[in-house]
């Protein structure tokens, strides 16, 4: 007999447990991965960047999550197109095509220097040639891709533990996103900052972001940040904040948010981010991790809302 619809997946699914949706994720127990993983995605993100039609805020350089990793979605290359996955079950990178031919590549441990190399072969192998910036952006240290044999740490276990936090997390942003009726973007990931995202529109103009991230042009930033915003997601973690954490924020900050209201129990303001942030492990503690997340994730949003002067009735979807 099948289960019914909706039914409870702990009650169905012996591997949703709590700890398994919610599993510990130390920065320090896998930051040499981490590292290394971020540039990987740099190196394939950089795709699409090169190829795909430019949508507003660069939502088209974004990957998207699926059940088994980061997606680029399809990619156009002349008359056929491909697409690329970081498969983080199988622990491989694969790319297949319309015209159906597959290539992969195993993750394991190897250098950024020669994952770039042996990527831009794969591709090279297709047929599929073009240009990028091939260095590092939103990181201190833009060493070339070609030249960065320092970062060449792969741990599986640790991996697929960051994949399943991803999971859950995605999970309650599109929860979160589906009360809003605004322009809101999708849940997609960001390889810049190597950060899960979604983000609520006012519909008004905003004024320039001054920029400042590293190694990234500030008309990038200007971009990005085109339109008022709050914008909300997970992050696991880096100076000046060493843990992963959610967070939500809102550009342009409105006066008095630093101050406002929020829950539950560990959020906090950070100053230096200029963020609302709310520490995974405290998640993970809650009785309910859902619950507490989207309380954090509303209350930051209404604060930003609020004293900002956004029109909610007409943004936001009632009862």
């Amino acid at each position: 007999m099948s289960e019914p619809r909706g039914a409870n997946p702990s009650l169905t699914d012996p591997a949703a447990s709590p700890e398994a949706a919610w599993p510990p994720l130390p920065l320090d127990a896998w930051a040499a991965t981490y590292a290394t993983l971020h540039r990987w995605t740099q190196v394939v993100g950089k795709t699409p960047l090169a190829l795909a039609p430019s949508l507003n805020h660069w939502w088209h350089v974004a990957f998207h999550l699926t059940s088994r990793g980061l997606h680029t979605g399809p990619l156009p290359y002349g008359d056929r197109t491909f697409d690329i996955d970081f498969d983080l079950l199988d622990h491989r990178l694969v790319v297949r095509t319309s015209r159906g031919e597959i290539r992969e590549l195993p993750l394991r441990p190897r250098s950024v220097a020669d994952f770039y190399a042996e990527y831009r072969a794969l591709l090279d192998d297709l047929g599929i040639r073009f240009h990028i910036l091939a260095r590092p952006v939103e990181l201190p240290d833009a060493t070339p891709f070609a030249e960065d044999r320092d970062h060449a740490a792969y741990d599986a276990d640790a991996v697929g533990r960051f994949f399943r936090a991803l999971r859950s997390a995605d999970r309650v942003l599109r929860t979160f996103r589906s009360r809003f009726v605004g322009k809101a973007s999708p849940v997609h990931f960001f390889w810049g900052g190597f950060d899960l995202a979604v983000t609520r529109f006012s519909g008004r103009p905003a004024p320039p972001h001054p920029g400042g991230a590293p190694n990234v042009a500030d008309w990038v930033m200007r971009e990005a940040y085109s339109h008022e915003v709050s914008s909300a997601g997970f992050w696991p973690g880096g100076a000046p904040v060493d843990e992963p954490l959610f967070y939500t924020y809102a550009y342009p900050e409105p006066p008095g948010f630093a101050g406002a209201p929020i829950g539950p129990e560990g959020a906090y303001y950070h100053p230096e981010l200029r963020e609302f942030v709310l520490p995974y492990a405290a998640v993970r503690a809650a009785a309910d991790s859902d619950a507490a997340l989207l309380e954090f994730l509303h209350r930051g949003y209404e604060a930003a809302a609020d004293l900002g002067g956004w029109d909610r009735a007409a943004l936001e979807r009632l009862g």
